[in-house]
C-alpha cells in the first residue's frame, strides 16, 4: 500500500451536478434555472430573510421590550457561598482572584456580593458592588468591605 493507489471508500464520493451540458444530460435548456424571471439570469441574489415577497417574519412579529447598551451586568456570589469557602479553605480574606480560584467567577466578569445566607467570620471582602444587606452582615460579622 502507498500514496498513489489509495481511494476512497466505495459509495462515498459522488459526482457533482454538471448543468448546462445539452438536452441529453436532463439538465440542458433553461440548467435547472427554470422560464424568465430574476433567478434565470446570471448576478442574482435574494437578501437574507426574504421570503418572495410576502412580509417577512422578522417584520411580523411584534417588536417588545427594550435592551439597555450600557446595561451593568455583575455575577453575584452570595454570604452562604463565602462562609462554605471560608470553612472550607479557613480564608480571612476574600477577592477577585479567590473567586476564580474557586470557580465562582470568570476572568472578566464584575462580582457583586448577595445578602443570601448568614456570615459568622471575620472576612475582609474585595468586590465590584455590594447589596445592603450583605454589607450589613458583613460588618456586624466583624468583616471589611473594599469597592474595586
Amino acid at each position: 500500500m502507498n500514496l498513489s493507489n489509495l481511494k476512497p471508500a466505495e459509495g462515498s464520493t459522488k459526482n457533482r451536478k454538471r448543468i448546462g451540458r445539452g438536452t441529453g444530460s436532463g439538465r440542458g435548456g433553461t440548467s435547472t434555472r427554470g422560464h424568465k424571471g430574476a433567478g434565470s439570469r446570471s448576478g442574482t441574489s435574494t437578501k437574507v430573510g426574504f421570503e418572495g415577497g410576502q412580509m417577512p417574519l422578522q417584520r411580523r412579529v411584534p417588536k417588545v421590550g427594550f435592551k439597555n447598551p450600557n446595561r451593568v451586568q455583575y455575577t453575584g456570589v452570595n454570604l452562604d457561598v463565602l462562609q462554605e469557602l471560608v470553612t472550607k479553605f479557613s480564608l480571612t480574606a476574600v477577592d477577585f482572584d479567590t473567586l476564580k480560584e474557586h470557580g465562582l467567577v470568570s476572568r472578566n466578569d464584575l462580582v457583586k456580593i448577595l445578602g443570601r445566607g448568614e456570615l459568622t467570620a471575620k472576612l475582609e471582602v474585595k468586590a465590584h458592588a455590594f447589596t445592603a444587606t450583605a454589607q450589613k452582615a458583613i460588618e456586624a460579622a466583624g468583616g471589611t468591605i473594599v469597592k474595586l
